[in-house]
């Protein structure tokens, strides 16, 4: 009985986690797949391999359909320090745009915030997507247009999945 109730007390609290809001009161939502989707919102990651690491590019590809997830911003938390790098302002994401980090960047800001909001202003953050690293099943390709076909067939099968109403 009291592994069952242990068991129970843990999937409530993972429920709560996420389920809980940001700093800004918008709902968080813990990516763990190289893919993401909810309805109005869908993400994929990549990676495009350069010469060196240091050419080594993190490529998301953020689409959304919703008016409330218009724009998204990109910030990197050091979850030790909580030093924030805000990575990209506000873009408006609509039918795709694809955000680019270095993949070193990762290690000092393992934790990455994809913040949605129905404006540029990004004042009134409506959802944060966030991810602990580079999820572990994030392919990586050769080439811009390898990467751009991988992007863009990911999401059609997220979306298809039934995660997103796109």
């Amino acid at each position: 009985m009291s592994v069952r109730f242990a068991l129970l007390a843990l999937a409530l609290c993972a429920g709560l986690v996420r389920a809980a809001p940001d700093a800004s009161g918008a709902p968080e939502a813990h990516g763990v797949a190289d893919a993401f989707a909810r309805p109005g919102v869908a993400l994929a990651w990549g990676v495009l391999r350069g010469a060196s690491e240091a050419d080594t590019l993190v490529v998301v590809r953020v689409e959304t359909s919703a008016p409330e997830y218009a724009y998204v911003s990109a910030e990197g938390v050091d979850p030790f320090t909580q030093v924030r790098k805000m990575l990209r302002g506000p873009t408006r994401a609509g039918s795709g745009v694809d955000l680019e980090f270095s993949r070193a960047h990762f290690a000092d800001f393992p934790r990455t915030e994809f913040r949605f909001a129905a404006s540029e202003a990004g004042a009134a953050t409506v959802l944060t997507v966030y991810y602990l690293g580079v999820p572990d099943t994030t392919p990586e390709f050769p080439t811009r247009a390898a990467l751009a076909r991988y992007l863009a067939d990911r999401l059609v099968r997220e979306r298809a999945a039934g995660r997103s109403s796109k």
